[in-house]
This record gives structure tokens, sequence and C-alpha cells, in this order.
């Protein structure tokens, strides 16, 4: 979410949700004048079209059905408006079917069947293309939760394509927007004419069967995520057509896709791309929601990210775009936004679900006119209400079944998790999820916090979730700028977070392990500032997180300084190769293995620009192409071992009669940790996997064995001298990584036996991997080590 969002609804903006008190005397909202001031004379009513057929209430949204035994082609239209007196249909030109031109109003068509809260019918002739909204009547009376106002023009929550852009004017607002008496402005019902200024849904055909399509199905444990914007990620890419460029298709190109495989990540995880507005705040500052944490359409791919246009053709592109990279292994994963809306609270505009109803889509205080705000954006979506839940469901199984996705990653996923008011982890939501036969069997990650009290829900989520680890994220990043008091918070993120985990059959993978995300710094911004910078965003540097847990090496931001860059590169190596030998999945943020900055901007929320998007010049750096290098070797390291990315917990127990443990923890001294050094101050940490105890089992019971790993950290400012573990550990090791070496890396081969003394390097980690003989020298091992420049 944005935190912007959370300081304009905390200030009243009219995209949030501001706290007016309720005067005294309720005054008059429904007719006449208000106050002594007349309101915007409503546009004229257009004449009425043709005939509907009855249709049927299932399913809900436009659903186009070809000429078949007899019968014409044509469209079902059904909207749940529970609370609704009366609902219009409004069709528009721009695509095939209807009679003649249809007004600037919409050519409107009541529906007349009403079935168990669905309005519905068919209208022969509507073909796909054509495009459509609703007006729904209904009582205004804001004190009671009530916004009903047919003047509004509404987007049907089921639209499967949106055309056109929201830009927010007065007409959009269902209450008049500039009323004097601002703290009863929302009371004050605007009956300007909507139409003209809202995006309109589109019809589309059905009719993709996936046939040819061959889903990954990457495991959990061997799952690599790759956060990333469509936009972002493919706007300035050399290899895409210009025309291509910040679009599904352009995602889709293979050079996009190269880079993926390359890299050696088996998921993309795509910030919203659910159709969404820009804040009105924004557009007057000259900017845009470049998230898009601001939904207001469930089923629409984003139209602003089609290559093909906005009549319904951005639904073939997204599933070419899904279809290319399944083809390469790698699964899409959604950022999904069902907390909230774009609506924000009742200074907010009437775009969909607020003039629908208003009080049974929207979470509301004992005072009805005020919004529940556990986002910070404004609004919540009640998802105990039935219809509530059954939109997000009927949403979550249509990018399943229909546009192909993997996954989700559901923001802010505690407020989904409410009941009346608490979390709870046995609220209707949860409970669907867990027996719904389509979604329980796809990938779910949960942000498991909201901004509303109780909300922080890290380790709480039940089975079949895993959860963005933000226990990981905070222990790892003070690691590595000293700020741990001793090392035993950061022992139980890099073995899978057993300590949150380890309850209800969970295993390692229930952690999503990242370090960066889209919110915040990116990793090398995290080891160049200090402070954020967030001026751009034109609110006094006031929004994003001052908890940033950076430290920026010894100068603020660009710096010519060649020893205060030599740390920064080092810092990042560490950084990469903690997050990649973890147990857990791990989530990389899209160019953080080239270096991309993003100027100190922790925020850039709204920053469709170069300080957003992915600067592929990097990579003609040989610098920072080493660092894209060393990521796509660690990864391939991961994927070669499983000891590395286990399906269970280690014990840590001895496993053998030598003693020998699948995990044990070593000081540098070579010697096991006891509980007295996991509590004193220390900043070298020495983790030995053993692959001979690997805790799994294969398909057929029969033991899983690798080799063995020790991985050295070291943060502190000084080199240090490690005794690298002798029998039974190992008899000798050889080397694989040492992210100090800069320039050369290890010799190929580098060996040391067991017991002897080796130098870490200030701040860098050294991996080896346990030889099968005990004899030093250059003698080649059967994996070559990763060298860096």
């Amino acid at each position: 979410m944005s935190s912007a969002s959370q300081q304009e609804a905390e200030r009243g903006d009219e995209s949030g949700g501001g706290r007016a008190r309720r005067p005294a005397a309720r005054p008059e909202t429904t007719a006449g004048r208000v106050n002594g001031r007349s309101r915007p004379e409503p546009a004229p009513r257009p004449p009425a079209g043709p005939a509907v057929w009855p249709g049927s209430p299932e399913p809900l949204g436009a659903r186009f059905k070809p000429a078949a035994g007899g019968a014409p082609a044509g469209t079902n239209f059904a909207l749940w408006a529970g609370g609704a007196e009366a609902v219009e249909l409004c069709l528009f030109d721009g695509g095939p079917g209807g009679a003649g031109d249809a007004p600037e109003g919409g050519l409107r068509l009541p529906l007349t069947e009403l079935t168990h809260e669905i309005w519905h019918g068919f209208v022969p002739g509507v073909l796909p293309g054509r495009r459509y909204g609703y007006r729904v009547h209904g009582r205004w009376d804001p004190w009671t939760g009530a916004r009903w106002n047919p003047a509004k023009l509404l987007l049907d929550p089921y639209a499967r394509a949106v055309d056109g852009d929201f830009s927010l004017p007065p007409e959009v607002y269902g209450h008049v927007r500039d009323w004097p008496q601002r703290h009863v402005a929302d009371t004050v019902r605007d009956e300007r004419d909507s139409a003209p200024y809202v995006p309109k849904g589109v019809v589309v055909a059905d009719g993709d069967d996936w046939a040819d399509d061959q889903r990954p199905k990457t495991p959990w444990p061997d799952s690599v995520i790759y956060e990333l914007h469509v936009r972002g990620f493919t706007k300035l890419h050399p290899g895409i057509p210009e025309e291509l460029r910040g679009t599904y298709a352009g995602l889709a190109h293979p050079a996009a896709v190269e880079h993926l495989v390359r890299l050696g990540v088996t998921a993309v995880e795509l910030l919203p791309v659910h159709q969404f507005a820009h804040e009105d705040h924004l557009l007057g500052r000259g900017l845009r929601n470049y998230w898009g944490y601001n939904s207001i359409g469930y089923f629409a791919p984003h139209a602003g990210y089609a290559a093909t246009g906005t009549d319904g053709r951005q639904v073939g592109e997204f599933k070419r775009m899904v279809r290319a990279l399944h083809a390469a292994g790698i699964e899409v994963i959604l950022d999904v936004v069902y907390n909230h809306t774009a609506e924000g609270g009742e200074l907010g505009p009437t775009l969909s679900l607020k003039g629908i109803d208003n009080r049974r889509y929207y979470r509301l205080q004992a005072d009805r006119r005020r919004y529940a705000d556990y986002t910070g954006c404004g609004n919540t979506l009640h998802v105990v209400q039935p219809n509530v839940l059954r939109l997000i469901t009927d949403s979550l199984r249509y990018w399943v079944t229909e546009m192909g996705v993997d996954g989700f990653r559901f923001d802010l996923a505690a407020a989904l998790a409410r009941s009346m008011h608490d979390v709870d982890m046995l609220s209707p939501f949860l409970a669907v999820i867990a027996q719904d036969p389509v979604l329980r069997r796809v990938k779910l990650i949960a942000e498991p916090w909201d901004v509303g009290t109780g909300g922080y829900q890290v380790g709480a989520f039940p089975p079949l979730w895993t959860e963005w680890n933000d226990r990981y994220r905070d222990a790892v990043r003070d690691y590595w700028r000293g700020a741990l008091p001793d090392v035993r918070d950061l022992g139980y993120r890099l073995a899978g977070s057993s300590d949150l985990y380890a309850w209800g059959g969970r295993r390692p993978y229930a952690s999503v392990n990242f370090v960066t995300a889209h919110d915040g710094f990116t990793l090398r911004d995290l080891v160049s500032y200090e402070h954020k910078h967030n001026e751009a965003n034109g609110e006094g540097n006031r929004d994003g997180s001052d908890a940033n847990r950076s430290w920026n090496c010894g100068a603020e931001g660009p710096t010519d300084d060649p020893a205060v860059l030599a740390l920064r590169r080092r810092q990042l190596r560490n950084l990469l190769t903690t997050l990649l030998l973890s147990t857990g999945v791990p989530m990389l943020l899209a160019g953080d293995e080239m270096g991309r900055t993003q100027g100190g901007n922790n925020n850039a929320y709204c920053q469709d620009n170069e300080t957003s998007w992915t600067d592929w010049s990097l990579l003609a750096d040989p610098g920072w192409r080493a660092l894209a290098d060393l990521c796509g070797r660690l990864l391939a390291l991961r994927r070669a071992h499983p000891v590395l990315r286990s399906r269970a917990f280690f014990s840590g127990r001895p496993q053998s009669a030598d003693g020998l443990r699948d995990l044990a923890w070593f000081t540098a001294a070579g010697t096991e940790m006891t509980e007295a050094d996991w509590y004193a101050p220390a900043a070298t940490l020495g983790m030995y996997l053993s692959g001979r105890d690997i805790p799994q089992r294969g398909p057929q019971g029969e033991p899983v064995t690798d080799d063995s790993f020790l991985a050295v950290l070291h943060a502190g400012a000084r080199d240090v001298a490690f005794t690298l573990p002798g029998p039974p550990w190992a008899a000798a090791y050889e080397l694989l990584v040492d992210t100090a070496r800069e320039e050369q890396g290890a010799a190929p081969g580098e060996r040391r036996a067991a017991g002897r003394s080796v130098t870490v390097g200030a701040r860098s980690v050294l991996l080896w991997r346990v030889a099968t003989e005990g004899s030093e020298g250059p003698e080649p091992g059967p994996e070559a080590p990763i060298l860096l420049r």
C-alpha cells in the first residue's frame, strides 16, 4: 500500500477519509436547496432504449452469448445491488451492437428482473467491444450510509475490460465536492451526470480453454520470486520494440523473458494489474499512481499496460503474456488489493461500489457517514458480507481459470481476515479460501498486517498460506549495518524462522524472505542512504517510512570516494548472498541484481518515470554486471542443492553416532555455539548445513543426500580469523564464494584443511563446500567458484 495514501486519508483529503463532526441538526439532503444554496442542475434524462429480455442472474457481469439454436447473439448483464430501488443499464458507442448512436449519458435500458438481489437482463445484438455502465437508484441519506445517486455512471464490478481513464473532475463525485460548508459536503447530493467523465466497462468474448498452456507448478521450496512492475520493468529495455515497452506484450517479449531465465527466478510477482485509478491529489500535482494500489476493477487487466488498445483486446494480450512466461518455466503471481478501493472515504468519488450499495460493500463506523479505515486509504471492503466475499473469490477464480495466473500476494491481508472488527484466523475469507477447490491449490502469499489495531499478524496465518516475513528483512538489514545486539534473531531467520512457522505442519517455505520490496529503498539505496529523499513526491518529504534500517557506508547518496563505493558494492553482495543462502522462499526486487537506484526515494508510488523504471544500461557497467552474475550463480547453486532449499525445518540435533547435526552453528573459534554465545555480542556467525542429514525423504521414502556447506557471515569492520570446524564436520573445505574479493574471487579449486584458521575479510561472507578429501591446494572441485569482479 502507499504510505502517502495513508497520510492523505489522515489529513481528510478528498481521496481519503476525513473525519468531520456531525452537526447538531441534519440538513436536508434529498431535494431542492441545501443551506440556502442550490445544487448544480441535473443533466436532462435521455429516452429509454429498446426492451430487454429477462436474461439470467448467473453469472454476474456482462457475458456474451453467440447465436445458437435460432436465438440471436447478445449479452447477458447481471448486477448484484441488494438495496437498490431500480437499476439501469447504459450502453455507449465504441463497439458493435445496439441501435444507432448512444447519447452522451448512455442509452438507458431498465433492468426489471430482480432475482436474489441480482438485477439482470439479456440484450440481443450487444456484441464484444460494446461499452457499458450502470445507474443505480435508491435513497440518498449519507447519515445512514445510503449514497445512491443515479446521476453517477458506475463501473460494473465484474467488468472484464475497462475503456478510458479516471480523471476525477467534480462531476464524478456523488456529493457536491465544492460545497462551502465542508463538514457536511458529503451529505449534499450532486445531480450532474458523470457519464462523460468516467471509464466504461467493455463486453468481452469468452472462449479460451488454455489447452496449449503448460503451468510450471513449481513446488514452494524450489520457488524464487521476482517482484516487478509490468510497465517499469520493460519501459527502458533496449531489446524490446519501443511500441511494446511498458506493456504486457513487452513483458512477454523474448528479451524480457531471457533476463528472467538467465537470472534463474521461477516466478514473477506483478505489482497490481487490476484496473486502478489515479488519486485526485496526485493528478493535481501532475503525478500518477505508479504502483497501482488503488483498484477499481477486480476482473479487468489495467488498460494502461496494453499495447493492443482498450476495447477488450487487453484481455488477450494479458493471456499471451502469461503463456509466454509459462513456456519459459516462470509462474505468474498477482499482487492483489482486495482490502480497499479507489473510491476512498466519504469525500472520495463515486465510481462503482459506493453507488451500488455503499452500506454493504464497505465497513462503516457507528456514525454511518464515516468509513472504518484499516488500510490508510479511506475505506475497507466489508469482506464479512456474502456479496463482497463472492466478488473477491469470483475474481480470484477468474484470474486462475480464465487468465492463467498461478497465485496471489494479498496486500494488507490482515484487513481481509477481520471478522466484525478484530483479525480472526477463522474469518469467512480465510475459511472460504481453505475449502475452495481452485484457490487452495494456487500460491497464496499474505502481507500479514494492516494499519488497524491488532493488525500485525506475522506468523499467524494458517496452513496453505505463506507470508512476507518482515522479521527476516529487519534482522538481515540490522546485522549488516551492525545494529543487532547478538545473533539470536539472525540465526532464526537464516534457518527458516521456525520460531514463527513451525506449527500446524507449516514448513520453512511459509516464510517469503526479502530484504527489499517495492515499498522502501532499493538494495543499492539501502547501502547508500540513511534518510529518505522523497521531495519529488510533492509532500514535503513527510511520506514514506523513517525506519529504514539502512546505512550509507560513510556518505549520503552519490559520492566519488572509492572506499565508500567499494564498501557499498561489498554490502550489496553480502545482502544478496545472505538472502539466497537462507532457508525459505527468497524474493528479489526487480533491478536489485544490477544496482538499480531510486535516488533515495523510499516511497516512489507516484514516480512513473526513470526514478522507478528499471535501468538496463547498468548491465553495461562491469561492476553491476558482476553483481547480476553473482546473483544468477547463487541461484544456480541453490537450484542444484536441496540442502539450500530444505522442505522441512532442521532439528539441530545429532543425527548419527558421530554427533553430526543437520544444522550447526559455530563461533569464530570453530567451536559449536553455546547458549551463552547466542546472547553475547558478536559480529561473526558460522552456519553448517549437513547434506548427509537433510530432514526430508524422496517420493518413495528414500533418503535425500547432498553436499554439505559452511557459510561464514562476518559483519565486523575488521578482518577476523575463523577456524574451520574439524571432524566430524569435515576433513577439508572448498571455497565457493568470498564477497570480499572484488577483483578476481577465489582461486579455482582453493581448499583448506579442517581445523585451519582462515581470514574472513571485514564485512563479508564466505561460502565453503565440504570437500571429500582433506588435502589443500588448487585441486579442482566439481564446480568452479564464483568469481567477483
